[in-house]
């Protein structure tokens, strides 16, 4: 897919989140949130009912913010310059399992507006990317959770995109595999745009590198992990508790 600026690759990306909220009749969910986000990987945290899935979903174009702006590279939220710069793996991502994984990505890719040449080349080259390669060939309904990740993290990263949208990408995955999704993420966040929700600490402490954190859809706290370890630390447990803790043991956090 050819896109409208040069090199792009290596020119900063630039999100713009200009005072957005959303509200349903009387209840406010995100609530007059504004950022700039550049090239870098940045970890969203909040406890359910936070407004991260919904402050997500606006960015993604899935829902419409009630009030204020988003653009990416200077292109508005609802315009096609738009999708065509963004990829999205949602906690509930939804799979066709009668397809291959191969079948899926190049149907993936057909969607993404991507040329068939391209579309195959860039397919094979993303399997073995996620260690799917042995498997490309085999129905999605034989993959197990872990390889579902994978092949989800793959589609999304279908049209190189400038912005990528993660929401609990690492969740359910052993060490092994979160180590391989953070690899990723991390390689993703050189070039674009990475915004990633989870709740396991150990994943946003190694590879974000900045913390966004909301509470009741407001944005309270934008700033390094190591800035503010001990506040942040102290919200996760207060927030999460025992679920936190037992996946960042899993996630075997960084001393």
């Amino acid at each position: 897919m050819k896109r409208d600026y040069e090199n792009a690759e290596y020119a900063p990306a630039s999100l713009c989140i200009d005072n957005i909220s959303k509200r349903y009749q009387s209840r406010t969910v995100v609530d007059h949130i504004s950022l700039k986000l550049s090239t870098g990987v940045y970890g969203l945290l909040g406890a359910n009912g936070a407004g991260k899935t919904t402050l997500m979903r606006m960015i993604c174009g899935i829902l419409q913010p009630s009030e204020g702006r988003i653009t990416l590279e200077g292109q508005p939220q609802t315009s096609e310059a738009y999708r065509s710069m963004l990829g999205y793996l949602p906690q509930d991502f939804g799979y066709y399992p009668d397809f291959t994984g191969k079948e899926f990505l190049l149907y993936m890719a057909a969607l993404k507006g991507l040329l068939k040449p391209h579309a195959r080349k860039k397919s094979e080259e993303l399997l073995e990317l996620v260690g799917l390669a042995g498997q490309a060939g085999k129905k999605i309904k034989t993959y197990s959770g872990g390889m579902k990740q994978r092949l989800g993290i793959a589609q999304a990263l279908l049209n190189d995109p400038r912005l990528l949208v993660l929401d609990e990408p690492t969740a359910g995955l052993d060490p092994k595999e979160r180590v391989r999704f953070r690899d990723l993420i991390a390689q993703a966040g050189q070039t674009g745009i990475v915004l990633l929700s989870t709740h396991i600490v150990s994943d946003v402490e190694h590879i974000a590198d900045s913390i966004l954190m909301m509470k009741e859809g407001r944005l309270i706290y934008q700033g390094k992990w190591e800035d503010n370890r001990g506040d942040l630390e102290a919200f996760y447990l207060e927030q999460f508790g025992d679920e936190a803790e037992h996946r960042d043991k899993e996630g075997g956090r960084r001393k």
